[in-house]
């Protein structure tokens, strides 16, 4: 079993779990930030529920782990691949011309990563151990999220273009990386790839268009 996940396959079955992971956490995010165009209150309660939950104080290391080891292991799998492969050449994937997001998967990595540090630093840094105003909300007293948030899309437009190129380099991302990571676990047959690349492209759009509409919510209503 050791052999298994320090061999190549091995390192492709550990990226495509963890992508898998993320993918979910991704869906778990989006539906919590969308409530910010819901209201202050409304998403306030659900930003304490998550803060206060104590089982998304387990899940939040595993979630820090799945993205420092999907780092690590495309990082390694990246270097591998242009180490056996020196001369660069054009090449045709099973299913058909490979696109430009499988092609660049390192560099949007690196770019989400950059974004990711950035929305870390501003936002869950600040919650965790900045200090921040306080509302009450049905008679429980709670940090004011949603002012955070909204203050900062309203006053820096930029921060706004920062956050919508991310949701788009994520978007890019998935594209490729959600049928990739399903093919890897065996789901590789002709059929199961066509429906596949199809749901990712879906869910793609889904989640790259929701974070950014989120941002522009705010740019646009204020």
């Amino acid at each position: 079993m050791s052999n298994f996940f320090t061999s190549s396959i091995g390192k492709k079955f550990i990226m495509s779990v963890t992508g898998i992971f993320l993918m979910l956490f991704l869906l778990v995010h989006l539906t919590v930030n969308s409530l910010l165009m819901v209201g202050s209150d409304t998403f306030n309660e659900a930003a304490h529920f998550m803060v206060t939950n104590p089982a998304i104080r387990v899940v939040e290391p595993l979630l820090a782990l799945g993205f420092i080891i999907h780092i690590i292991y495309s990082g390694y799998l990246t270097m591998m691949n242009q180490t056996t492969r020196p001369i660069k050449f054009k090449k045709l994937r099973r299913w058909g011309v490979s696109t430009w997001p499988s092609r660049n998967m390192f560099i949007l990595g690196g770019l989400i990563l950059v974004f990711l540090v950035i929305h870390l630093i501003n936002f869950y840094w600040k919650v965790r151990f900045g200090e921040i105003s306080t509302v009450t909300v049905d008679g429980v007293h709670m940090e004011n999220v949603y002012g955070l948030v909204s203050s900062l899309f309203i006053n820096w437009w930029w921060y706004d273009l920062i956050y919508v190129l991310g949701a788009i380099f994520l978007g890019l991302h998935l594209s490729h990386g959600f049928w990739s990571a399903f093919q890897t676990l065996g789901w590789d047959n002709e059929k199961w790839i066509v429906r596949l690349k199809r749901i990712g492209y879906v869910f793609s759009v889904i989640i790259a268009g929701g974070f950014a509409s989120i941002p522009l919510y705010f740019l646009i209503k204020f």
